[in-house]
């Protein structure tokens, strides 16, 4: 206990302090070296979007969300925090918890600071305390989590489930599983899902998914459905009419059922790269053509396929597969979709609910017309009748049925759709996917055990209406590859188009293969050239940047850059996606239904960064049917972003408690701070400001304090310690240990 005159406080609790930063302490009880739940807890948040009615707040959705970041960077889903028909609100709310048995406080307000709607992921900024001051973001010291690499998940790995279970009326809390099964999806292809056996309450969406070493791997993702159901969850929590009662009438919130699905931690991470050095991406066109729906959302045509190409297209159409099958592809047509749709597939084998291949309530991720596919891969499937039912905002669309256990058989098949330009000797060559526009479309298909007389035909769709037809008899080999085609004199136009092939089973023809191709651009060689003169420029004013000479270095601290391209064919509608690197990692990507006219120039995007570009080489790339056909390039500054400017909640934590020597009860609203290694405690008592503050707390009503930013072995730190009727208390030189646990400090203050 340090008893003694200031001079004695400040060598005693230098002792404390260096010996415990230099031993090798035993963990804290109930603690890893490599997870810290605490922490995790500490950096959960409750996130509410609110409508401000004559200065009060009202709950339109909630959801939960985790702290990525010291300067209050918030992950959660887009769907709870962005405006749309369920969610009205005009602020974001972030409400912490001030310890781990309490629920959680309204604290600060935030805004949306980037967001992929099609992913459902959302990247917050807290900016203001609740009561709407400023904040200066860069003096926050908030607990944060660091992202892992999620694609290292492996099954049966072990997670850490963190998130607030009802409407803000209970503490963090946390649930433990293991990963089932990974679900595909063309958006993210056979890692699109993590599954797990873990019971995740609705409101546990947003919230976040933690491996052994308490690293974030994923983000808890379901889209309640309001009103179509006596089983529908939401709550009125608020007098919103102003009636004098809280009853139905009232605005409900949605509160959602169990989840069993998250976006792995990988979707999110070009989000807090692009936040992190302060990007933004503006795609900026003079003339708008406005892609709409023309009925009610709908799925059709269910079929199965046991694996998927390049091209997300079906390698064949399957109606039952072989023991031990461990891929499934469920795929179906899709029309008059948004990205307010919800939809879920439910999952059962021989009657029973199968929740490992199943997909919770999510939000659509693709376009507004054409076909999509949901299935799983790595994954043994047992034997069994299974049936698949898939549902759009809670009401059931279509059902199909795939048995597995099947024998193999050697009926008739066809198989590997690809399409192409024919040359001279027959063969089809391009990409296989997307074509020029032209008079011709070739494609080329595997067909087996065929026999000679067989009835068959093909059915070719433009933009889902039956072009052409054909109906023949087998005259071919009994297996090899063959190759027909569709064609236009007046030329065939850009836009979608599907072949499907049909065998007769001498029960009526069965779907046996079919496949999705794009025509967009002018023919060049055997290849389409869709954008042109892709380059990066600068300029005052997006209206210069389409006459600006183009660049490819840039000096460092400009605001903004303009990337400019021309295009060629390209039917409005038609899914494009656009992708930004900064040294060749991700910070911008989505997939998008082509908005302007068909034909055009000078499409120009914006490169944002308010605080000025980094240093580093940009490159942004345009593909269809994830074909790369442009990119460009520019060099900013040196052309390499700064090594250390991603920040990673590595290094030790520090928290304790502080005493009274006299009665030793803990001292409530003492000031703890930790100093910047580059000053000292004469220093700071001198001048007292922000940029010499490292971090720092206040105790708690026990006298518990926690430093939420984690200190690091290389740095050396001063600690200052003060509350008001005690003698402060402070030390210089301090270093911790690079392999110590959390460090749990004692201290005792003397009254003054």
């Amino acid at each position: 206990m340090i008893l003694l005159f200031k001079r004695v406080h400040q060598f005693a609790l230098s002792i404390i302090i260096l010996a415990l930063f230099t031993l090798h302490l035993p963990p804290v009880q109930g603690q890893t070296l490599g997870f810290d739940e605490e922490r995790i807890r500490r950096a959960t948040v409750f996130v509410m979007q609110v409508d401000v009615v004559t200065n009060t707040p009202i709950v339109t959705c909630a959801a939960s969300g985790t702290i990525v970041s010291r300067t209050g960077l918030i992950m959660t889903n887009a769907h709870a925090t962005m405006v749309g028909e369920d969610c009205s609100g005009n602020d974001l709310v972030i409400a912490i918890s001030r310890n781990n048995e309490e629920p959680p406080v309204p604290t600060f307000r935030a805004r949306i600071l980037q967001a992929n709607i099609g992913l459902d992921i959302a990247l917050l900024q807290v900016d203001r305390q609740v009561d709407g001051r400023l904040i200066d973001q860069s003096a926050l010291s908030l607990p944060f989590v660091e992202l892992s690499d999620s694609d290292n998940l492996r099954l049966d790995d072990t997670m850490t489930i963190a998130g607030f279970p009802d409407l803000g009326d209970s503490p963090v809390q946390i649930s433990r599983g293991t990963i089932t099964a990974f679900g595909a999806e063309p958006v993210g292809g056979n890692r699109s899902w993590i599954k797990t056996n873990t019971r995740i309450e609705g409101l546990m969406t947003g919230g976040g998914a933690y491996d052994q070493n308490g690293r974030l791997i994923g983000i808890p993702t379901t889209a309640p459905v309001i009103g179509v159901s006596p089983q529908t969850r939401c709550l009125s929590l608020q007098d919103s009419n102003r009636d004098g009662v809280i009853n139905g009438s009232d605005r409900c919130v949605p509160i959602g059922g169990a989840i069993n699905a998250l976006r792995p931690s990988n979707f999110a991470r070009p989000l807090l790269r692009a936040a992190t050095i302060g990007l933004s991406i503006d795609l900026l066109t003079g003339q708008r053509v406005e892609i709409s729906t023309t009925g009610d959302p709908a799925f059709s045509r269910l079929f199965f396929s046991p694996t998927v190409n390049e091209a997300g297209m079906p390698s064949s159409v399957v109606r039952n597969l072989p023991s031990g099958t461990e891929s499934v592809y469920l795929f179906f047509n899709y029309a008059n979709m948004t990205p307010e749709t919800v939809y879920e597939l439910r999952v059962s084998n021989d009657g029973v609910e199968n929740l490992t291949f199943g997909l919770s309530s999510v939000r659509w991720s693709g376009g507004v017309n054409g076909l999509w596919y949901v299935g799983s891969s790595g994954q043994t499937w047992s034997n069994g009748v299974y049936d698949f039912t898939l549902l759009i905002n809670g009401i059931v669309a279509d059902s199909a049925r795939l048995l597995i256990g099947s024998t193999a058989e050697t009926q008739p098949l066809f198989s590997d759709i690809a399409f192409g330009i024919e040359n001279a000797s027959g063969g089809v060559v391009g990409n296989g996917f997307v074509l020029p526009t032209g008079s011709i479309a070739s494609a080329r298909f595997i067909y087996r055990n065929m026999i000679p007389s067989l009835r068959w035909a093909a059915i070719w769709y433009y933009e889902g209406v039956e072009a052409l037809r054909e109906t023949l008899d087998w005259t071919d080999s009994e297996s090899g590859t063959k190759t027909i085609r569709i064609q236009d004199p007046a030329g065939l136009l850009p836009g979608s188009y599907r072949l499907e092939l049909y065998l007769d089973t001498g029960q009526g023809f069965r779907l046996a293969a079919t496949s999705d191709f794009t025509l967009a651009g002018a023919q060049v060689g055997d290849f389409a050239r869709i954008f042109e003169d892709t380059h990066f420029t600068i300029a005052d004013t997006s209206a210069e940047a389409a006459s600006s000479p183009p660049l490819t270095t840039f000096s460092a601290g400009a605001e903004i850059l303009y990337s400019v391209f021309d295009w060629n064919q390209i039917r409005p509608g038609t899914l494009f996606t656009m992708r930004w690197l900064v040294d060749n990692e991700p910070f911008y990507e989505q997939t998008l239904p082509w908005s302007a006219n068909q034909n055009g120039q000078n499409f120009v995007v914006q490169l944002l960064a308010p605080n000025g570009i980094l240093d580093g080489t940009y490159t942004m790339q345009l593909s269809i049917n994830r074909i790369v056909f442009a990119q460009a390039q520019a060099r900013v500054g040196i052309g390499q972003l700064p090594i250390d400017r991603f920040a990673q909640a590595t290094g030790i934590q520090m928290r304790g408690q502080i005493f009274d020597a006299r009665t030793g009860d803990g001292i409530p609203g003492a000031t703890v701070v930790v100093i910047s290694e580059l000053y000292n405690v004469a220093e700071f008592t001198e001048l007292w400001t922000a940029q010499q503050v490292f971090a720092q707390a206040t105790t708690d009503r026990a006298g518990v304090f926690i430093i939420e930013r984690l200190l690091q072995p290389d740095a050396l730190y001063s600690i200052y310690i003060v509350a008001e009727g005690y003698l402060p208390i402070s030390a210089d030189g301090l270093e911790v240990a690079a392999d110590s646990p959390p460090l749990e400090i004692p201290i005792t203050m003397t009254p003054g």
